[in-house]
C-alpha cells in the first residue's frame, strides 16, 4: 500500500485555498490548508511534507520569508502560486529555493499537471541497485534519506538542487547537456527557453557547495555543452 502524499496549501484567499485542496483530493493527495506563513511553520514542525504550494502575499510571515525557512526541514518541492508577475521576483524565488513559479490567475488543470510532474520527478531520482550512498570528494549523498553532507556537515538543498546533484553523482564521469538535466530533473521536454532556469539552480548548487567546502570545486561547466562533476 502506497504512503499518502501530504501537500500543504499556503494561501490566504479562502476560495483559492479550497479550490486547490479540492483538486488535490480528487488527485488522491492529502491536502492541508494553511492561511498564513506562521500557521504553515507550525505544520512544518509537526510532520514531513511531500510538497508545498505557496502564495507570496501572506499575512504576518510573508511567502518569501517562509521559503527561506523551508529548506531547514529537508528537500521539499515548493511551487509558488502568486499574482506577482515581475521577472525579477520569479528569478529571486527560484534562487531562494522554489522549484516552480506559476502566476495568477492560473489554469487549474495546468497546476494539477505540474504538481503530478514534480511529484513523479521527485520520486524518480536515479538510484543505484546496491549502494545508496554516493560519494564525491568530501560530499556524501544519501539516496534513502535524501540528505547531503559535505565534510560531515549537513548541506541544505532545495529539491531541485538535490536532484541535480544526485543526477551528476550517479554518473560522475558523464557530461550532461542542459537538455539532459532539464528532462531528468524537471521531467518535461526541453524546448530551449528553460536555460536560464537551469543556470539559476546549478549556480545556487555550486555556490552552496563552494561555501561548504571552499577548497574544492564540485561542478564543472563545459561551455556550449553542459555540466559534469569536477574530477
Amino acid at each position: 500500500m502506497e504512503k499518502p502524499v501530504h501537500i500543504m496549501v499556503v494561501e490566504d484567499d479562502d476560495d483559492i485555498n479550497r479550490l486547490l485542496c479540492s483538486v488535490l483530493r480528487k488527485s488522491g493527495y492529502v491536502p492541508q490548508p494553511a492561511y498564513s506563513g506562521t500557521e504553515a511553520l507550525l505544520y512544518l514542525e509537526k510532520q514531513k511534507w511531500n510538497m508545498i504550494l505557496l502564495d507570496l502575499m501572506l499575512p504576518g510571515l510573508s511567502g518569501e520569508e517562509l521559503l527561506n525557512r523551508i529548506g531547514k526541514y529537508g528537500s521539499i518541492p515548493v511551487l509558488i502560486l502568486s499574482a506577482k508577475e515581475e521577472r525579477q521576483t520569479k528569478i529571486d524565488m527560484l534562487r531562494t529555493g522554489a522549484d516552480d513559479y506559476i502566476t495568477k490567475p492560473f489554469d487549474i488543470e495546468e497546476v494539477s499537471a505540474r504538481i503530478d510532474s514534480h511529484l513523479r520527478r521527485y520520486r524518480r531520482v536515479p538510484t543505484p541497485a546496491e549502494n545508496q550512498l554516493l560519494k564525491h570528494k568530501n560530499a556524501i549523498l544519501d539516496l534513502d534519506a535524501k540528505k547531503v553532507t559535505v565534510g560531515g556537515s549537513p548541506l541544505s538543498l532545495t529539491a531541485r538542487e538535490y536532484d541535480i546533484l544526485a543526477l551528476l553523482m550517479t554518473s560522475p564521469k558523464k557530461l550532461f547537456t542542459k537538455a539532459n538535466v532539464f528532462e531528468s530533473v524537471w521531467d518535461e521536454a526541453f524546448i530551449g527557453g528553460e536555460e536560464n532556469t537551469i543556470n539559476v539552480h546549478v549556480s545556487n548548487l555550486r555556490s552552496k557547495l563552494s561555501k561548504a567546502d571552499p577548497g574544492e570545486e564540485y561542478i564543472e561547466t563545459i561551455w556550449g555543452m553542459g555540466y559534469r562533476l569536477k574530477a
